[in-house]
């Protein structure tokens, strides 16, 4: 599907209407940003970009460190808006939203100058020169971030870019827009009583088409964080200006359990896998393979568990165990892909249907009997569905787990360590924990990304960081006195001694290098050309 350029000379919807997920009451309009707006922005950060990208980390440092204790002295009230605009427990937003952003933010202050620092590095055959890569800034980036995790996917997103020297411009799912339009002001007043330009973070709200304007507008990076189907549009449209893109797409990730785990281990981290969030996670354990041996016993143990969960509306800490799903659309994609599931000969012990009453409800759902074949087994669910599927030895869990597009993730749970790392190595993904779930996005030292269709480019760690920087390669003189090339004019003999310095430098044994010496140091011979070869 083709981006119409005709459709960015449109001007976009003129508000966006909000509401709370779990109660349906209306919150209230958001501007939204039509693509003049957008280049406006883009304009404006160009400016003041320049301005970040000479200051020192030290300054960078003190406005992250300025930014935490904003952020820790709000975190009830960031609570409160996270809770309202998307549907979810306050603990789901203080441990997966606030936790996760205040561990990026303390990683980077503390690493992100190590791997920001000009590096040294070996010159090779050039003895006579020095060589170092700097790692400079790009310009300004783009963040395009969905709705599952309105302060995480804002804050998550820019503070890597930030640090490395760039201006930001944020794109948030018009979905959460009610909360995103004042969660950026934290860091635009760090900036601001550090000196800086509030305009190096900017966030404008808008959809599709100011999305698409912004891919257009002509930034340095784009790292985009949603749906393989949106994900080809956003490359598709950034193919235009030869814009590099992070691509973070969906999953759906495998959970294996072998006949020797712990189930006291693997059923809390199933659990939390599948119904964290309503399993509206990137990183969520949408197939549940387990082993025949313990099969029954990891049924019987989650099913209890699941049946048990409370699902309401999060009024309050404590409130539920699982709240709304976010997105009033993703209700009808999870219970379609249930019911073509459960008309296929798939069996639902807990859940399984669209609970009477308001608000974009999804009950917490277990489903057996589940086959390859099943839309549910090869699409995302983005939804609470636990989906166990029997298989009889490693082979075929490997070979099941690896069944799909998408390669983001995969959990093992097993005692032995030797079979899980075997099994690790098996698998096609970007990252896989083992005897627990999703915990390799939680060590920022660790690359997160996926490979297939969920995507490319990594966030976190140092490749992250890095991920939005210019390596330029610097080299120079080693010593106060220059050696010329010496190339020009080329004289009798010189290919003769080229050849034998080749041979020198790079023949795997000693009688071959002593013979090329013995050449190098000969007086020049004229060489004697031969006739040109036919290639075969």
């Amino acid at each position: 599907m083709s981006i119409d350029t005709a459709v960015l000379e449109r001007a976009a919807p003129r508000l966006l209407a909000c509401f709370n997920p779990a109660t349906g009451a209306r919150l209230g309009e958001i501007p939204v940003a039509t693509p003049a707006d957008v280049a406006a922005a883009v304009a404006r950060a160009r400016a003041v970009q320049p301005q970040w990208a000479t200051s020192s980390f030290a300054q960078r440092r003190a406005v992250l460190a300025d930014l935490m204790a904003r952020i820790l002295a709000n975190i009830d009230g960031i609570c409160d808006a996270i809770v309202e605009d998307s549907g979810k427990t306050y603990e789901n937003a203080l441990l997966g939203e606030i936790m996760t952003v205040c561990a990026k933010i303390d990683w980077m202050r503390r690493y992100g100058e190590r791997w920001l620092k000009p590096e040294r590095v070996r010159s090779g055959l050039l003895l006579h020169k020095k060589g170092w890569i700097e790692y400079r800034p790009l310009g300004v980036v783009a963040c395009i971030v969905p709705w599952n995790y309105p302060f995480q996917n804002i804050y998550g997103s820019l503070i890597a870019p930030l640090m490395a020297g760039n201006a930001v411009i944020i794109k948030p799912s018009e979905v959460t827009a009610w909360s995103a339009r004042w969660l950026d002001r934290f860091i635009r007043d760090s900036l601001s009583r550090a000196g800086f330009p509030a305009d190096i973070v900017q966030v404008i709200h808008g959809d599709g088409i100011t999305g698409a304007a912004l891919v257009r507008a002509g930034v340095q990076k784009i790292l985009f964080i949603g749906s393989a189907l949106h994900g080809r549009h956003i490359v598709e449209g950034s193919a235009a200006t030869l814009t590099p893109v992070i691509m973070e797409l969906g999953g759906k990730d495998p959970f294996i359990v072998c006949e020797d785990a712990d189930l006291a281990q693997a059923v809390p981290a199933a659990l939390g896998g599948c119904f964290i969030n309503l399993g509206q996670n990137c990183v969520a354990a949408e197939r549940m393979i387990v082993l025949d041996a313990i099969h029954d016993r990891f049924v019987d143990a989650v099913t209890r568990a699941a049946g048990a969960l409370r699902q309401g509306v999060p009024l309050a800490p404590g409130a539920a165990d699982v709240g709304a799903i976010t997105s009033p659309a993703q209700v009808g994609i999870i219970d379609t892909l249930v019911r073509d599931a459960l008309a296929r000969g798939a069996r639902a012990l807990v859940g399984g249907a669209v609970p009477a009453g308001g608000g974009n409800f999804y009950p917490p759902t277990v489903l057996v009997d589940v086959t390859p074949d099943m839309r549910i087994a090869r699409e995302e669910v983005f939804g609470p569905v636990m989906l166990i599927m029997r298989v009889a030895s490693d082979e075929e869990a490997i070979a099941l787990a690896n069944r799909t597009e998408y390669g983001l993730q995969a959990t093992i749970m097993t005692r032995d360590a030797a079979r899980a790392r075997r099994i690790a190595a098996a698998l096609e993904c970007g990252g896989c924990a083992i005897n627990d779930f999703g915990m390799c996005y939680l060590n920022q030292d660790l690359p997160f990304g996926g490979v297939k269709s969920s995507g490319f480019g990594r966030m976190n760690g140092r490749d992250g960081l890095r991920a939005y920087t210019n390596a330029k390669a610097i080299l120079a003189d080693r010593f106060w006195f220059s050696v010329p090339a010496g190339v020009f004019p080329v004289k009798p003999g010189d290919y003769a001694r080229a050849r034998a310095t080749v041979r020198l430098l790079f023949a795997c044994g000693w009688r071959e290098k002593l013979r090329a010496l013995r050449e190098v140091l000969s007086p020049p011979v004229k060489f004697q050309a031969h006739p040109p070869r036919q290639v075969p």
